[in-house]
């Protein structure tokens, strides 16, 4: 009997260990968990968030609301008016887009103007060796076409004659 009080049976050792292991599994997920605890400022933000995002979820909700409920009491008179507005709507686009492509069209005239002025004033405006260069390739042709003509124009003279000589 005292060799059974001194060796614990096998499932008291059992259970020693299980909460030996309970304890120590305790212990180090409470130690994890208290490592991932939000500290004051994310906490803060965290509340900031959830308030912020029901106020914006409430008012999508409002707007949504009032939108389908303006189409459903406007959408009648939308409709037994429509042929005083699709005219009147039309005429207004036009002009809108009138008014913004002659602004863009002024906007580009004085810009072309300004780099022209810029140009001829000899200040060397952005691109202006392109159009040198481009002048200079045209010169180059038309003085080449005028030497060539040179050259067998009076071929061609002697040509016409020999073909009419009385021209």
């Amino acid at each position: 009997m005292a060799d059974r009080h001194q060796q614990p049976q096998p499932a008291q050792q059992n259970h020693q260990h299980r909460s030996q292991t309970t304890r120590s599994s305790h212990g180090s997920f409470l130690s994890k968990l208290q490592a991932h605890v939000p500290n004051s400022t994310q906490l803060i933000g965290l509340l900031t968030l959830l308030v912020s995002g029901g106020i914006l979820l409430l008012l999508t909700g409002i707007t949504i609301t009032a939108t389908v409920l303006g189409l459903i009491f406007f959408t009648p008179i939308l409709i037994v008016s429509s042929p005083v507005w699709v005219p009147l709507v039309t005429v207004l686009f036009l002009t809108a887009a009138g008014f913004v492509s002659m602004c863009g069209f002024g906007a580009a005239v004085v810009g072309g103007l300004s780099w022209m002025y810029r140009y001829f004033k000899g200040m060397h405006p952005p691109g202006s060796d392109r159009v040198d260069y481009a002048r200079s390739r045209i010169y180059d042709t038309a003085s080449h076409v005028k030497d060539y003509a040179k050259d067998y124009g009076g071929y061609l003279h002697s040509k016409v004659k020999d073909a009419a000589p009385g021209a």
